[in-house]
């Protein structure tokens, strides 16, 4: 799939702001090499529905394993583990016996404190990777975690496992038992060791997603085979709000253009959000907050949500808005399947110039076949003639008033809104008053 960095801040994926991002919401690793990883699962689409079915099994197996999940390494076994190979200490004789080890000990004293203590969380990174083997490789294990636990056991060789399996516990060893370790893993194995911190993040981050599919109440979509695109989704919600409000969407040929009106504040950019979000998850192979989804492998998601002004290029908000979609026409036009979200087309210029240039994009948009497409817009005189359109789903977001208070119901409906409240949220606000009580 592809995608571009507005589009990931403009969905709250590849947000500045951790606190609204969805890597924020779905972190649930246990070390920041496995939260690096997830970062970068959770910016890069897999290329095909093979892949990102693999990844399904994968944390879904991960999954079922969660109760039972080794717990020895820790975010500081890793870090000791990789500063031992960045700090410098006296060599150790290749091979040791308890003479030049006492000696070791006695002239290198601090250094050897270094390797014993290194070697103690190294042992303990060795034993957690062995703890997944035998938790997890089985003849059902899912392809992608199979091929990194059979790889994790051939990394290491015996006389280093055959030392590690010694004692239970890894301070348990003797000074030549720590110095032979110790050199074993500094001269022999730090290519071996680089591969399995490696590994352990990979796992790590899989673990993390599995932990959040649990947390989140996500499902897995049903990818379909489709030269055309199709969405479908049941209870869909925004992952980012405390309270979100669920919504059914079909978005398939023959109508594949949702054009989305309401009030300000009724919901439509939320929403919006939602999908796009939900969308490109499942791409990741993540589950997604629905109840059910199926869709098509889709070759691109395009946002047109948050649209600035470039005061040091001179560049004005219609401007950017109008490069923002011709970009999106040069991309969508490949005949790949996209599906394309834009938020409020149009709204820096007139009303006259935007209904007409927002009817010109539509009408384009629409000779699309290889795309799904939603629109909200401000726009409600668009309404009458594009509802005409077979190919377009006129859906709103109704706002209701009660005792001069606006009330959202957040529910999708058939037909157009033509709801305005710009004046009753002024005089609402006080600001009619303030405007009358003006002294000329």
């Amino acid at each position: 799939m592809e995608i571009d960095n507005n589009t990931l801040e403009d969905l709250g994926i590849g947000a500045t702001d951790e606190h609204f991002s969805l890597f924020q919401v779905i972190d649930n690793c246990i070390t920041s090499n496995g939260r690096d990883q997830l970062r970068k699962d959770l910016q890069t689409p897999l290329p095909n529905i093979k892949q990102i079915e693999a990844i399904q099994k994968t944390i879904q197996f991960i999954g079922q394993h969660i109760d039972r999940w080794p717990t020895g390494v820790s975010n500081g076994t890793i870090k000791v583990v990789e500063k031992f190979y960045e700090t410098a200490f006296d060599p150790i004789a290749p091979r040791v016996n308890a003479w030049n080890a006492a000696a070791y000990k006695l002239l290198h004293s601090s250094d050897y404190l270094l390797v014993r203590y290194s070697v103690i969380h190294g042992v303990d990174f060795i034993r957690g990777n062995l703890e997944w083997v035998r938790l997890l490789l089985q003849e059902d294990t899912p392809t992608p975690l199979k091929v990194l636990l059979e790889e994790i056991e051939s990394l290491l060789p015996n006389a280093v496992l055959n030392l590690v399996n010694q004692h239970k516990t890894s301070d348990a060893f003797s000074p030549v038992a720590y110095l032979q370790l110790g050199y074993a893993l500094r001269m022999q194995c730090k290519h071996s060791i680089n591969r399995l911190l490696q590994i352990h993040a990979r796992i790590d981050a899989w673990y993390g997603m599995a932990i959040a599919v649990r947390k989140l109440n996500l499902h897995f979509p049903a990818f379909i085979q489709s030269d055309q695109p199709i969405l479908e989704a049941k209870e869909l919600r925004h992952l980012l709000l405390e309270k979100p409000v669920a919504y059914d969407l079909t978005l398939k040929q023959p109508r594949h253009f949702l054009f989305l009106t309401g009030a300000n504040m009724a919901g439509k950019s939320t929403f919006i959000k939602s999908v796009g979000m939900a969308v490109f998850l499942a791409h990741t192979g993540m589950a997604v907050p629905a109840a059910k989804m199926q869709l098509s492998y889709f070759d691109g998601l395009l946002s047109n949500i948050n649209i600035t002004d470039n005061i040091l290029k001179g560049e004005s908000y219609f401007f950017n808005e109008v490069q923002r979609i011709k970009s999106t026409i040069q991309k969508v036009t490949n005949g790949k399947k996209w599906l394309i979200l834009v938020d409020e087309l149009f709204k820096g210029t007139n009303i006259q110039d935007a209904m007409k240039c927002s009817s010109l994009v539509i009408e384009g948009f629409l000779k699309l076949n290889n795309a799904a497409f939603i629109l909200s817009t401000h726009l409600y005189e668009m309404g009458e003639t594009l509802q005409a359109h077979p190919n377009i789903d006129c859906r709103y977001f109704e706002t209701q008033v009660k005792e001069d208070q606006l009330t959202f119901s957040y529910q999708l409906k058939e037909g157009i809104s033509n709801d305005r409240f710009g004046y009753m949220i002024l005089k609402k606000e006080g600001v009619v008053k303030l405007l009358e009580d003006i002294q000329g």
